[in-house]
């Protein structure tokens, strides 16, 4: 599976931290004496003029330097073309991916003002590309609700640009400015006449600024897709130019995120046909909202403020919780479904199989940073749970089927709860557990800080005895698995608990799982699955990934779980040998131990498993933190991957049919 395709995605550790386990205790007072010995005055105050301070500390602006720092250069110049399409002046809006990954970006909204700006005297282009926060989203009546809150989307892109080119067409005529690393270096000039309105912006990310500059289409795609469907109507069209990746799709959603809900269900059976829709204004703010419940186990709700994704959710998504749980347990007392007021329901058994779209709009929007994880306004929750409250209770009145319906399962969930409460303590009593006895297939570590150690994962007991062996006892831990473990994609908590392979693994691991889940609690901060290079290993790496994605979701958040990455080859010459994670390096070392003579015989060796690798070599080419490789797993996307998980791990046939399909021409290292 190609790299573009994968949601939970694999990331090379750029640095291992090697544990340091035996620091001596830091001096206080020779720590006290460590002075800076150039004298502090005015001379050492530093004044960052224009975009200086972006490029000083781009991750204040963008997140990070990373992947997905590059990508929301991306969504800043989209989030304004969004802000004209909410304007209610733009219908069109289509992103390209060019050769060199270069990325133009065209709206056909009204085209950024072009006159002088008065405060400054220049051009109101020039000032939107070169000054931070300066905008029409601060009171001036251009944009009555906007995503791009602070003013800085336009020109923190430019600063973070080797180079980028703005073309407006306004009053008949093209305007165009040109600007490198944030100045201006073609003032703006009239380039032609034009027929139209909009803005088309091209850029290219500066390597000096960011650690990759590649940009991933599906990652683009998906976001766009959201903005899609978030304002229904809308025509985005991403396109992918870049020779050899060809491709485009136009994306249009009349149904808005019903539609949404719709193919966030992809996977799933519904419980009921029709996507229940509500929507309610107060003021200058609205909120809509689509829900509709499923077959699976988990919730999915996906909240956005201004068209920006909160994956933080904030207190719209607060206002729908307590408002669904509140309707459901008293329509569930009206219909007898629930004795009294004693008898709840709770809410994460409410939400147990929803998928749910929240999108609110406001004037003033309050997010947490710049990069908008969290939505603050405390008035917009008294809106969602006023409509939740009036309108799903309607809703339940006249749809009794679906009512009951929604009440058996959240009911049903409660009776899996208390199952699973009980399977806990059965397992704890049988296995004296509740006293903090570890597994028997736990080989721990001497040390006792969470942040210096780490535990490997290992299938079966051939390789975790290597791993044994071959480990630092101070800081790695090992813990044997065997066989095929319980997809949980098709369990609830009771099942687990009781499931002899992952049982050991919550033991071990210390932090619960579910809505028990308790991070601080937590016994290693390296949580390293290591399986072989195969099939079946890929198998258990994927049902290991299933289980912390589904009920350890913290662990993959905080970046904690890791893939080792055993070597495929192992290349011998006389009494030299070395070993190879791929193909490429395989063909490459082959050639250097070879010396440019052919004649020179260089035995090749494909490794079969972990099991067959002596303590040494395991240690040596997969365990020591000065030689491995670890890929870290990250979590570009929540809900593209409760949805990938869903098709791939579900009940459903079809979909994974059709997913498998799709994919099949990115799968590498496939053994036959």
């Amino acid at each position: 599976m190609q790299e573009e395709n994968k949601t939970l995605m694999t990331e090379e550790a750029d640095e291992v931290i090697i544990p340091e386990v035996e620091t001596a205790a830091l001096d206080a007072d020779a720590h006290l004496e460590e002075k800076v010995d150039t004298a502090y005055d005015g001379s050492q105050i530093q004044v960052l003029e224009g975009l200086e301070a972006v490029r000083k500390r781009p991750g204040m602006y963008i997140g990070s330097t990373s992947t997905s720092g590059l990508h929301h250069l991306v969504y800043e110049i989209v989030d304004n073309a969004i802000d004209e399409a909410l304007a209610g002046y733009c219908t069109a809006i289509t992103v390209t991916i060019n050769e060199g990954d270069t990325i133009t970006v065209t709206d056909n909204g009204r085209g950024i003002p072009v006159d002088v700006q008065a405060q400054t005297g220049k051009p109101a282009l020039e000032v939107v590309y070169t000054v931070l926060h300066a905008g029409g989203k601060f009171g001036g009546g251009g944009y009555k609700v906007s995503g791009g809150l602070h003013g800085v989307g336009a020109s923190v892109v430019n600063a973070l640009s080797e180079w980028l080119q703005v073309r407006v067409h306004r009053n008949g005529n093209i305007y165009e400015m040109k600007f490198a690393r944030g100045h201006v270096v073609q003032d703006m000039t009239v380039v032609g006449e034009t027929d139209h309105t909009g803005t088309e912006v091209t850029f290219k990310p500066d390597p000096v600024m960011f650690d990759d500059t590649v940009y991933n289409y599906e990652t683009l795609h998906t976001r766009l897709r959201e903005e899609a469907f978030l304002n229904a109507g809308l025509s985005i069209t991403i396109s992918d130019a870049r020779p050899g990746k060809e491709k485009s799709e136009a994306m249009c959603y009349a149904g808005g995120i019903r539609e949404f809900v719709t193919y966030q269900n992809k996977g799933k059976t519904p419980l009921h046909n029709e996507v229940i829709y509500m929507s309610g204004k107060r003021g200058d703010a609205m909120a809509e909202i689509a829900l509709q419940y499923n077959d699976s186990y988990n919730e999915n709700i996906i909240s956005f403020a201004n068209n920006v994704h909160t994956p933080e959710g904030g207190m719209h998504e607060e206002g729908f919780k307590r408002a669904l749980t509140a309707v459901l347990n008293a329509y569930g007392r009206k219909i007898k479904m629930l004795k009294d007021e004693n008898d709840k329901i709770s809410g994460d058994d409410c939400r147990e199989g929803l998928t749910c779209i929240i999108s609110v709009k406001l004037t003033d929007a309050q997010f947490e940073g710049q990069t908008k994880a969290k939505l603050g306004n405390a008035e917009i929750r008294t809106l969602v749970s006023s409509i939740i409250m009036d309108k799903l209770d309607t809703y339940l009145e006249e749809n009794p089927g679906v009512g009951k319906t929604v009440l058996d399962k959240a009911l049903t969930a409660a009776r899996a709860r208390e199952a699973a409460k009980k399977a806990r303590e059965s397992v704890r009593r049988k296995t004296g557990l509740e006293g903090g006895q570890m597994p028997d297939k736990l080989q721990d570590c001497n040390e006792r800080d969470p942040s210096l150690c780490e535990i490997y994962i290992v299938e079966g007991d051939s390789a975790a005895g290597s791993a044994i062996q071959g480990r630092d006892s101070r800081f790695q831990a090992i813990l044997a698995m065997w066989g095929k473990m319980l997809n949980v994609e098709k369990a609830r908590a009771d099942k687990i608990y009781g499931n002899d392979k992952l049982y050991p693994l919550i033991v071990a691991l210390g932090a619960g799982i579910g809505t028990e889940f308790d991070i601080e609690k937590l016994r290693y901060h390296k949580i390293i699955i290591m399986a072989d290079a195969d099939v079946d290993g890929a198998h258990i790496r994927t049902l290991l990934l299933t289980f912390f994605f589904r009920y350890m979701r913290p662990l993959i958040d905080h970046g904690y779980v890791y893939s080792a990455v055993p070597p495929l080859y192992k290349l011998t010459r006389g009494k030299t040998q070395r070993v190879a994670y791929s193909d490429e390096e395989r063909d490459r070392i082959s050639a250097e131990m070879r010396g440019g003579n052919p004649n020179v015989r260089v035995e090749i060796n494909r490794f079969k498993g972990l099991g067959e690798m002596d303590p040494h070599e395991l240690w040596e080419t997969t365990m020591d933190p000065e030689k491995r490789s670890l890929r870290r797993i990250t979590l570009d996307d929540a809900s593209r991957a409760d949805q990938i998980f869903s098709v791939l791990m579900g009940e459903q046939v079809e979909p994974r049919k059709e997913w498998i399909e799709k994919n099949a021409q990115y799968a590498v290292n496939i053994d036959i």
